[in-house]
């Protein structure tokens, strides 16, 4: 299976999230999967790929220019795919991705999982996005899902697309 990650590219955080980055990633590696993920060298990024890679999975970066132009690919992405920004990044992540796995993560990683999900509520493809809650890292953007869904602002219900698990074997009973 092809997994797409979408994490922090920030080295600063919490501890927790690189323990539990890494034991995805030796779990995908183990087990014959690809990570498919944003290329670059630093945070959770470069940890999943890096423990996914060293358990013998395949790695799939797709590097956006600014990001080589600023020295910053992962050295273990054992495919890069250039790309020319952000959107095309998403475009790529999702299309060679056949589900996401949403690590902790800002504005990009929300940025992705909300492009992969709404462009599957309305029939673009199937995918589904799994948020991995970490220390309950995800606990309000869930609420905040379950509020819009409660005033009818989502059409259907969100769950079909977002999935949610607090450990490895959550996330992996979601693949």
């Amino acid at each position: 299976m092809n997994i797409g990650v979408f994490c922090s590219a920030n080295d600063n955080i919490d501890k927790a999230y690189f323990d539990k980055a890494r034991e995805l990633g030796e779990w995908m590696g183990r087990n014959g999967h690809t990570l498919v993920f944003g290329g670059c060298d630093m945070g959770l990024m470069e940890h999943v790929a890096r423990a996914c890679h060293d358990a013998g999975g395949r790695t799939i970066g797709v590097v956006p220019s600014i990001i080589e132009e600023h020295g910053h690919v992962s050295n273990y992405a054992d495919v890069q795919i250039p790309c020319d920004n952000l959107s095309d990044r998403k475009e790529i992540l999702t299309a060679y991705s056949d589900v996401a796995v949403a690590l902790p993560g800002g504005i990009g990683t929300l940025d992705e999982l909300f492009t992969v999900a709404a462009s599957a509520t309305i029939g673009y493809h199937g995918k589904r996005v799994v948020l991995y809650n970490i220390n309950g890292f995800w606990d309000s953007l869930i609420a905040c899902l379950d509020d819009l869904q409660a005033r009818g602002m989502i059409r259907g219900d969100y769950h079909k697309y977002i999935k949610m698990a607090d450990s490895l074997e959550g996330v992996i009973n979601c693949l």
